[in-house]
């Protein structure tokens, strides 16, 4: 609650508002299913999106329909919506209008919105990503609306499977009644461990600085070699393009010793780029930009 509030301005979160889970995309699989979504309802996630939006919704039976426009669905009411900004793996920010707008179709319709903010504090603008929770965002109310966060990117606490969801305290109760009957309590010592890095800026910081480095050299070196970077203006991935099948892309930059991520992996409308990593370590991030443009 207080580093939501302290970094991003959220307001009126209470301690029945925030739930510790053990890691982000556990929650994300097993969202769909705690909640009772199944057979017969839908669930709608980004047309380029990270795939256990998808995964999580199948498992639990549900239909599933990935699309950036919510109005494409025409008469039809889903049960859940996937939002992710910073976006895994375009970068992409989604602006306070647009999340505004997103928050009141979803209320309008009883639907559950929930937001993957993974990557909040990775932004390379002048302006800050913003959260769901904001109250230029919600209007001052967490109703209907969630938040995931992930301390895996912003504290390198991949291991310790360290995050949590918070917003609307009805649906974090279910949530919670569910989940503590299944064993999936967070243990005391991560959660220990994820107090002690949220009230940490001053190692955010010097994160934000060490890969903001490795983008701006990584980026250059795309640029001259030929390559659109695309969105990227957040998260730790440059959405790379040169206007040909991803695969042919994936397999130019195999010929030169660097691993890629083929588009097509977060969905069709990727086919033609590639998502480029800054989290490797400098001195890999330098052989790179060599690579690239020798």
């Amino acid at each position: 609650m207080d580093w939501l509030s302290r970094r991003f301005g959220v307001t009126g979160l209470g301690i029945d508002g925030v739930l510790p889970v053990i890691g982000s995309k556990e929650l994300i699989a097993s969202m769909a299913g705690h909640l009772g979504i199944g057979p017969g309802d839908l669930v709608v996630y980004p047309e380029l999106a990270y795939p256990t939006y998808e995964v999580g919704a199948v498992l639990a039976g549900a239909r599933t329909i990935a699309t950036d426009s919510l109005l494409s669905l025409g008469p039809e009411t889903p049960r859940l919506v996937w939002i992710n900004s910073p976006s895994n793996p375009t970068g992409r920010v989604l602006p306070v209008d647009h999340l505004r707008k997103v928050v009141d179709w979803c209320r309008e319709r009883g639907v559950l919105l929930v937001s993957d903010e993974c990557y909040l504090e990775l932004g390379w603008g002048p302006e800050k990503p913003v959260s769901v929770l904001h109250p230029d965002v919600c209007g001052g109310s967490h109703d209907g609306i969630l938040a995931v966060h992930s301390l895996s990117k912003r504290s390198n606490l991949a291991g310790y499977r360290c995050a949590f969801v918070a917003g609307d305290p009805a649906v974090v109760g279910e949530l919670l009644a569910v989940r503590k009957n299944l064993g999936l309590q967070l243990p005391g010592p991560q959660q220990r461990a994820m107090i002690a890095a949220l009230d940490d800026d001053a190692h955010v910081d010097e994160q934000h600085a060490r890969y903001a480095a490795r983008r701006t050299k990584l980026k250059d070196a795309l640029e001259r070699a030929g390559f659109r970077v695309d969105h990227s203006e957040a998260s730790l991935y440059l959405w790379s393009s040169r206007d040909e099948d991803c695969w042919e892309t994936v397999a130019w930059f195999a010929e030169r010793g660097i691993l890629v991520a083929p588009g097509s992996f977060y969905g069709v409308a990727g086919g033609r780029h590639v998502r480029v990593a800054i989290t490797a370590t400098d001195e890999r991030i330098d052989a790179a930009v060599t690579r690239l443009t020798s």
